[in-house]
């Protein structure tokens, strides 16, 4: 008999949020890319757009390092730049092994810099089971 697999949803990552229309946010994410739900994302300084959050700073992307909101949909820009919801502040209860890290931040530091850099705004992280 196969295995099922569910993709995850929005309830596998959002276990708490105080009221939709404070926390949430459309902005236009960064075009190259398809977006996982639960994407730590960080806004660059130039443009205004949201891309995943580097571990370290990239030229032409200055901003984007800090992390300052989650991905609350999937979304495919691999085409151009779309719109997205996001959480970009709290108070957020969110799964910390749902969250999606960009492919730089790859060490266990990174990814707690990261989660303490989503606590500033308010995006809290825990682990559930």
């Amino acid at each position: 008999m196969p295995t099922l697999t569910a993709s995850p949803t929005l309830g596998d990552l959002l276990k708490f949020e105080c009221n939709p229309s404070y926390c949430r946010e459309t902005v236009t994410l960064k075009a190259g890319t398809s977006y996982p739900l639960g994407s730590v994302l960080g806004r660059i300084t130039a443009s205004g757009e949201y891309r995943l959050s580097p571990a370290a700073e990239v030229v032409g992307d200055e901003g984007a390092e800090t992390a300052i909101a989650v991905l609350l949909e999937t979304a495919d820009a691999t085409d151009g730049a779309i719109t997205g919801l996001i959480a970009a502040r709290g108070p957020v209860i969110l799964a910390d092994g749902a969250l999606a890290f960009d492919a730089s931040v790859d060490q266990a530091a990174e990814r707690t810099a990261k989660i303490a850099q989503l606590a500033t705004v308010g995006l809290v992280a825990r682990t559930t089971v």
